[in-house]
């Protein structure tokens, strides 16, 4: 039976601190598992210490997770990246609904096969469906978004940056950080903060598209 398949990896973890990455991203991976617990046919689970992998319900629960990772660390400040690969493919054996172990298919092995070669790569979003229009413009559009927020900086632009994703406007947002509204639209600009916010709401109209197979 075919499923969603999430895969993702820590870029560049081995030159990190150890301990600390380790806390950060088991507690953002927990988080996930308890927001999305009704939407997972079997959990994230971290599988190689920097890595997790687990089944989501559908393309538009898939997608969703991966902005809210991205959006976790930044809540977070943490300072680390993430590479992923969503896949739609076979899994052969039985589901395990408590924790993403004991399970494999043509799908599992495609998946890691992905993830690994991703890593000679500059990419860090990769989506494959079975579509192949909807693989490609999903796939460019998380070229753009990647192009955004890679260029933010955890130290300089997080905590900015969530408050624009909470607050949304940026009169607001000058008001809770204390800053002039001339002072947090130029920052709002420099950010691309509505590119962001648009090729957001891109990737979630496309995931909701009559086409987009789901379990």
């Amino acid at each position: 039976m075919k499923y969603f398949i999430l895969m993702s990896d820590i870029i560049g973890s081995g030159q990190k601190n150890q301990t600390s990455l380790m806390v950060d991203f088991k507690k953002t991976v927990a988080k996930i598992n308890n927001d999305y617990k009704n939407s997972l046919p079997s959990p994230l689970t971290i599988t190689l210490g920097d890595e997790f992998q687990g089944l989501v319900s559908n393309l538009e629960t898939g997608l969703d997770i991966i902005l809210e990772l991205e959006e976790e660390i930044i809540r977070q400040g943490y300072d680390f990246q993430l590479r992923y690969v969503l896949l739609y493919g076979d899994i052969e054996t039985k589901i395990n609904k408590e924790i993403a172990y004991e399970m494999l298919g043509d799908g599992l092995r495609d998946a890691r096969y992905t993830l690994n070669s991703m890593k000679s790569k500059s990419q860090r979003f990769y989506i494959q469906i079975g579509n192949t229009d909807l693989d490609s413009i999903l796939n460019n559009t998380f070229l753009i978004l990647e192009n955004i927020i890679d260029k933010w900086n955890p130290e300089k632009d997080y905590e900015l940056i969530e408050a624009f994703i909470t607050f949304k406007d940026y009169k607001i947002v000058a008001d809770q950080v204390k800053k002039t509204r001339s002072q947090i639209w130029k920052r709002e600009k420099t950010l691309n903060i509505s590119s962001y916010e648009a090729t957001k709401a891109i990737l979630r109209t496309i995931s909701k598209l009559p086409y987009a197979p789901r379990l």
